[in-house]
């Protein structure tokens, strides 16, 4: 039943990933995305698509740049990550009883 979430979690890790190295390294093009994350460039080109279609970054002939929703959404992750982690929480100690 979790795997799910947990599958769904690591792509959104890449994600964060990759729209942080797209914000220090803009612009930047998805094989030296791939370079510096160590993530295969099939994972970083969907990674890109997903975040252009949300977005967080958009194209641009020299390479991929961040949005200023990029940042709005790196300024307010340490809340939103505390809230899902207060719901993880609430899952695990449901389990504890």
């Amino acid at each position: 039943m979790l795997n799910k979430l947990k599958t769904e979690t690591e792509i959104v890790l890449r994600h964060i990933e990759v729209i942080k190295i797209v914000s220090e390294h803009q612009p930047i093009g998805i094989l030296k995305l791939s370079e510096i994350t160590k993530i295969p460039s099939h994972k970083i080109r969907y990674s890109l698509k997903v975040l252009e279609q949300l977005g967080y970054i958009q194209a641009s002939p020299a390479g991929a740049v961040a949005t200023p929703k990029a940042a709005e959404l790196m300024k307010n992750l340490d809340t939103q990550t505390d809230e899902i982690i207060a719901l993880l929480k609430k899952i695990k100690a449901a389990t504890e009883s």
